[in-house]
């Protein structure tokens, strides 16, 4: 008897020993983990995104606006019918296009998926619906499914500016975020600051009333108040649209900015996107050409090496060309003119109206490649612009000091060198001012709830001489009245401007058949209210920007010259 006692306790003991030890094992070496866990099954924390930021025209009306959506959840423990029953029920407002039947069943399956996680509580059924779409499922009566307040972000005028905007998807948490254009660059100052709420539930999921309930309120974003004209970017998208069709050229850009300031006053590039619905869309479409892709600018460029060298005082508008008489050897290559007609002895100010390569050589010889490479850095060709968007790029120039005599007579007149778009319109625009450095940018001003801050834009610094300045106006002003593209000058308006025709560079030569075609100007050419700048990218209807870009350009121009009040002379 004694010895089975003696047994009994034994065992006792022992048991008493392994549930202590097992007590310690949870309650100390994984207590913190498992309290954790349990706080989670009653406490349920969420974060509270805060309203974006709208994004406005100059004068106030809206790009981009926030608007009311919802996000629809389940609630498991509360849903009354079978989860396929409610996901046949729901997924005709969750697909774009409900006569995809594919996309229709693959869509019932997901949100059957979803509503068939027992373990689970609350989850998600589909982001950022539109209130109607809320009111249709409301109407369904069904059990379980619920809404939370989100935002929207809708475009009044549609696809317009949609590479000058950008778009806000999601980043890798599922948050929201910018990418491109102005929601990219300024996506902190539009995102604000996001709130959090925790609240108590049982073990159904369902709120306890008196529970430990906390919410920290979201700070609303900033709303960015733009440079940009309403009127002048619906005239560019209209217009290059109708421009690319009717010369048949693959894509197209236009560009108007206020020489005096930099501000952007309209920016438009074809093919473009919807915002509203970048999902449907490539990753090729979202970058903005304006900003991000380079080519040869030829003709175009000529201006720029010929203001710089007025600004070296290394020729005048008089000064004759001695090597114009004629085609021009350098090491072994001929340059020609575009025309095969030559001009002898003819002046800076006809080598400019005629757009003469071989005049463009001399003028570069004068200048000499260092004292070159030192203008079009100050010109800004090379280097980024500081434009506020996001995705710029800059093609690099050739090194100072390797540039060889093929370089440099080819830089002249455009080729083998590369620019982007904005790159051309900043320095036309140092032209078209007097002569002053200027940045280009799309916002003037931060706007809060009670507050508002201008962007701070720094002052200019001189780049050529007034002198040169003028002179170079004058060029360009009879450039547009009696060169290539003169038949599409309108007869009485002050503009100054240049044609470019370039060949398009394909494993290692130039093809003749492609090519960029373009047109800067500005005008009044005195005192200029817009500068622009216009490319299309291999026309089909003519290789020659006199015949593409120029007309283009004066159609663009002819409104802008009413909307701005600019008046014929005389």
């Amino acid at each position: 008897m004694g010895t089975r006692l003696k047994i009994i306790a034994l065992g006792f003991f022992l048991l008493f020993g392994l549930l202590t030890v097992r007590l310690f094992f949870w309650q100390i070496i994984r207590g913190r983990e498992l309290g954790n866990a349990a706080k989670g099954q009653y406490e349920t924390g969420r974060q509270l995104s805060a309203p974006r930021g709208n994004i406005l025209a100059s004068d106030g009306d809206p790009l981009v606006a926030r608007a009311e959506g919802y996000l629809v959840f389940a609630e498991i423990p509360h849903l009354k019918d079978d989860p396929k029953a409610i996901a046949e029920k729901l997924a005709p407002f969750f697909t774009s296009d409900p006569n995809d039947r594919q996309a229709f069943l693959i869509e019932i399956d997901r949100i059957a998926n979803l509503l068939s996680k027992k373990e689970t509580v609350w989850v998600p059924l589909k982001q950022k619906v539109t209130a109607e779409t809320k009111k249709n499922i409301e109407a369904l009566g069904l059990a379980g499914i619920g809404f939370e307040k989100q935002e929207l972000r809708v475009y009044p005028e549609a696809s317009a500016a949609a590479h000058l905007l950008g778009f806000v998807g999601k980043d890798e948490e599922g948050n929201d975020m910018g990418y491109f254009g102005l929601e990219g660059y300024y996506d902190l100052a539009l995102t604000g600051r996001a709130g959090y709420r925790e609240r108590e539930a049982d073990a159904k999921g369902t709120p306890i009333m008196l529970g430990n309930n906390k919410e920290i309120t979201a700070l609303s974003g900033v709303n960015l108040i733009t440079t940009i004209d309403k009127t002048v970017q619906l005239t560019l998208e209209k217009k290059l649209k109708e421009g690319i069709e009717k010369y048949g050229a693959k894509s197209g850009t236009v560009i108007v900015i206020e020489p005096s300031s930099g501000a952007i006053l309209g920016m438009a590039s074809f093919p473009s996107y919807e915002p509203d619905l970048y999902w449907n869309y490539g990753n090729e479409y979202f970058k903005n050409p304006a900003v991000s892709d380079s080519f040869e600018p030829g003709s175009i460029f000529k201006v720029f090496v010929m203001a710089s060298a007025l600004d070296a005082g290394v020729v005048k508008p008089d000064t004759k060309c001695d090597i114009c008489a004629g085609p021009y050897k350098v090491d072994k290559y001929l340059i020609e003119t575009w025309n095969q007609k030559y001009n002898p002895d003819e002046t800076m100010t006809e080598v400019i109206v005629h757009s003469d390569n071989v005049g463009m050589s001399f003028v570069a010889n004068q200048l000499g490649a260092d004292r070159l490479y030192d203008y079009l850095d100050k010109f800004g060709i090379g280097k980024l612009t500081g434009i506020d968007l996001q995705g710029e790029g800059s093609p690099q120039l050739r090194e100072k000091g390797s540039w060889n005599v093929v370089d440099l007579a080819t830089a002249a007149f455009g080729q083998g060198v590369a620019v982007t778009p904005i790159q051309l319109i900043k320095a036309l625009a140092i032209i078209a001012n007097g002569g002053y450095s200027v940045t280009p940018h799309v916002v003037q001003k931060l706007q809060g709830d009670l507050w508002s801050e201008e962007i701070k834009i720094k002052p200019g610094q001189r780049i050529i001489s007034e002198t040169a300045d003028s002179d170079i106006k004058a060029m360009m002003v009879e450039a547009a009245k009696n060169g290539e593209s003169k038949w599409t000058n309108l007869r009485g308006f002050p503009v100054a401007g240049k044609t470019g025709t370039a060949q398009i560079p394909i494993a290692g030569h130039y093809d003749e058949n492609k090519t960029n075609a373009s047109f800067i100007g500005f005008s009044p050419a005195d005192h200029p209210k817009f500068a622009m700048l216009v490319i299309l990218r291999e026309p089909q209807s003519s290789v020659w920007a006199s015949e593409t870009a120029a007309p283009l350009w004066y159609s663009i121009a002819k409104d802008l010259f009413v909307y701005f009040g600019i008046q014929p002379e005389n």
